[in-house]
This record gives C-alpha cells, sequence and structure tokens, in this order.
C-alpha cells in the first residue's frame, strides 16, 4: 500500500528546482547534483530494501534511460546543425516563427523542434530579448504545437504504441488545436507588439542558411529508432549522437554556442524527478477509481493537472489506462464508443505540459539552453503566475469548452 507521505521527497524536489535557484543561485549552481542524490536516494532504497520491488526501480530507470537517449541525442545532433533564418524581429515574423515551429513539432517532435529552431530564433531577437519571448517558445513549440501526431509528442506517442492509430488524433482534434495555437500566438502577438513598441523597427530581409547537412539524416534515424523497442531504440539513438559529434565540423558547434551543460543539468535534475516521481504514480494509480465519475471534460483537467505537476507521458498512459477499465476494458471500444475521453486525455497531456518547467521535457533543455546564453528566464514561479495562469488558464477553459460542444 502506497502511503500519502511517500509523496514528500517529490515535494522537496520540486521545491528545491522553484526555489533554490532563486534564493540560492551560485550555490544550487554547484550543488544541484547533491541536493538530487541527496533526495532521490531514499526513494531507491526504500524501493529496494523496504518495499522489496527490484522490478520497480528497474522500471523507473529504464523509462529515464529513455527519456534522456531521445533527449541528449537530439540536443547533440541539433548542436551540429547551424540554422539561421534572419527576418525583421518584430510581432509577425516572430509569430509566423513560431507556428512553424509548432507545425515542425508534428514532424520532427517538440524536443527535435526546439533544439532546432531555439537558437536562431534567441540570436534574430538578441537586440530586444525579454524573457516572455522564451515562455511562448516553450508554450508552442515545446508544447502545444506537438499535440497532432505520435512523433509530436511522448504521450502520444505511447497511445500509438499502444494501439491508438497514427492519424487518430490529427482528425479528431486539429480544429481545437488550431484555435489553442491561434489564441497562443495572438497573446504572443501583443506581448511582443509591446516589446517593438520600445525599439525602432528593423528592415532585415528574410534569409535562411544551413549548414551540417548530414545531421538531417541523423535526425532521421532517431525519429525513426522512436518506433523501435528498448533497447535498440536506446543504442540507435546514442550511437547517431555520436557520430553527429564525432563528424560534424567543430566550426559549426562554437558558431551555435554548443555546450554540454545544459544537458548534463537536464540529465541530473530528472533523474531526481523521475525517481520522486515514482511513489506519486503509484499512489495515483491507487486511487485512480476516484476518479471514475468523471465525465470526458473532467479527464482534460484531471491529465492535464498532473501532467503539469508530474510529466505529461506518465500521466497519459495513467488517465488512459483508467478510462479503458470504465469504458469497456479495450482500447478498441474506448475508440469507438468513448473517443471523447481519448480526446480528452491526449489534449490534457500535451497541452498542459506548457503548465510548468517539469511538464515536458523539452521544457527544462530550453530554459537551460538560454540560461547558458546569461539571458534571463522566469523563475519557477513567475513562470506560472506571470505566464501559465493568465495567459494558458484562459485557452485552457477555451479548449475544454470546444471538447464538450464538438463530437
Amino acid at each position: 500500500m502506497v502511503r500519502v507521505w511517500s509523496a514528500l521527497p517529490f515535494l522537496l524536489m520540486l521545491g528545491a528546482i522553484a526555489i533554490l535557484p532563486v534564493v540560492a543561485r551560485s550555490w544550487w549552481e554547484r550543488r544541484y547534483p547533491l541536493v538530487t542524490l541527496l533526495i532521490a536516494l531514499p526513494i531507491l532504497l526504500g524501493y529496494l530494501f523496504f518495499a522489496r520491488q527490484p522490478g520497480r526501480v528497474l522500471h523507473v530507470l529504464l523509462e529515464y534511460f529513455s527519456f534522456i537517449s531521445l533527449i541528449g541525442a537530439l540536443y547533440v545532433i541539433a548542436g551540429g546543425i547551424r540554422l539561421r533564418v534572419v527576418g525583421p524581429p518584430g510581432p509577425l515574423f516572430n509569430t509566423l516563427y513560431l507556428f512553424a515551429g509548432a507545425v515542425a513539432a508534428n514532424v520532427v517532435g517538440t524536443t527535435g523542434a526546439s533544439m532546432l529552431l531555439l537558437r536562431s530564433f534567441l540570436n534574430n531577437n538578441r537586440h530586444r530579448y525579454q524573457p516572455y519571448l522564451i515562455v511562448f517558445f516553450i508554450f508552442i513549440v515545446a508544447n502545444i504545437g506537438g499535440a497532432l501526431t505520435p512523433v509530436g509528442d511522448p504521450p502520444l506517442l505511447l497511445g500509438y504504441v499502444n494501439g491508438v492509430p497514427f492519424f487518430w488524433v490529427l482528425a479528431r482534434v486539429w480544429h481545437i488545436w488550431l484555435v489553442a495555437l491561434a489564441l497562443v500566438l495572438a497573446a504572443f502577438c501583443w506581448f511582443d507588439t509591446r516589446n517593438t513598441a520600445r525599439r525602432p523597427a528593423s528592415n532585415q530581409r528574410v534569409a535562411v542558411g544551413i549548414q551540417g547537412y548530414r545531421n538531417f539524416v541523423l535526425l532521421g534515424i532517431v525519429l525513426i529508432a522512436v518506433f523501435a523497442r528498448t533497447p535498440i531504440r536506446e543504442l540507435v539513438m546514442l550511437g547517431a549522437a555520436a557520430a553527429s559529434y564525432l563528424f560534424t565540423r567543430p566550426a559549426i558547434r562554437r558558431r551555435n554556442e554548443f555546450s554540454f551543460r545544459p544537458i548534463v543539468e537536464v540529465a541530473v535534475l530528472f533523474i531526481g524527478i523521475f525517481v520522486t516521481m515514482a511513489p506519486v504514480l503509484d499512489l495515483l494509480q491507487s486511487r485512480a477509481q476516484q476518479f471514475g465519475s468523471s465525465p470526458a471534460g473532467g479527464f482534460f483537467w484531471l491529465t492535464g493537472l498532473f501532467s503539469a505537476i508530474l510529466d505529461n507521458a506518465p500521466a497519459y498512459r495513467t488517465f488512459l489506462e483508467l478510462a479503458i477499465a470504465l469504458n469497456g476494458g479495450s482500447l478498441r471500444f474506448l475508440l469507438e464508443r468513448g473517443p471523447e475521453f481519448v480526446r480528452a486525455i491526449s489534449l490534457g497531456a500535451v497541452f498542459f505540459g506548457a503548465f510548468t518547467y517539469i511538464g515536458n521535457g523539452p521544457n527544462f533543455m530550453v530554459k537551460s539552453m538560454v540560461e547558458h546564453r546569461r539571458l534571463r528566464v522566469p523563475n519557477f514561479f513567475e513562470y506560472i503566475t506571470r505566464y501559465s495562469l493568465p495567459v494558458l488558464l484562459p485557452i485552457f477553459v477555451v479548449v475544454w469548452l470546444l471538447l464538450l460542444v464538438l463530437r
């Protein structure tokens, strides 16, 4: 029986990530690996020696290995691609750029699109950088954009692997996705217009430059490997990353200001998140039946809430399994007789992944890459209170209403 107090290490981990970079930044930058170890170790020891569930530990470590292999491979490969999309930095060009990133996220994944497009986005806005730029990049490219295909975001890939047809979500949510994306882009345009009003306009013409073409082949290999089984999937990804690092001209990585520091930070912090999240997920699954009376619209909010505070992939899996259990015990039956549940769970998982830095893997990666450039990003609380709550929450209410109205 999982106890409620077993969620305490996860809350400590979350609190450390949220508070310590604000109140003791230099100390945190030196000590975050030690803090992560001290918080996560009791959970590992508890599963191994008290609960006697080594299989649970192995499962968590395998999930983490898959996660960091994908994130790490895409980071290294994208670091070998010098993509320069130059244009007049301002509301129109930036909005179109983010829209293109949202579309690209469904082809190369939210992680791949983020790694490919972030540097050019920052470079193009280097003289007018404000923290909201990176927040909306996370909202749109790293999360909401990838809500249409299994390649787009990990929750949808889990659905596909478990039997949801490849184009099922696309065919049933594209119109809701388009409305949500348009509203977030409109909010971004409002922020960016205010920024432009304080700076002179640019007459820069649009131009595109690409170096490191062979890395696109390696990127394609990684995306194909996503559909393979463990450990073949991870070995292919790591092999592609190694090939990219060995055979890409060092000058390209220098121009990209490539460094392993952001991926190391993500790797360390997310092992702590994965380990401390395990008892929380066990607790959620043990009490999932308490949510059984929720209508399909309720599943949007439930999946979204746990996606924001845990991680969107396990939240998707938990509530999809619950919906299947409550609707005939078969995914095929659920897709035929209760498709509104699958739509609500899919959009809740992907959209709410944008609500916090830990809701989706690319979020923290983007944050770390921007901080590596010595640019200010909102802290954990500022991200939520200044942007997620006032911008995303009203839009998600619209999405919820559309889920209720559009069948």
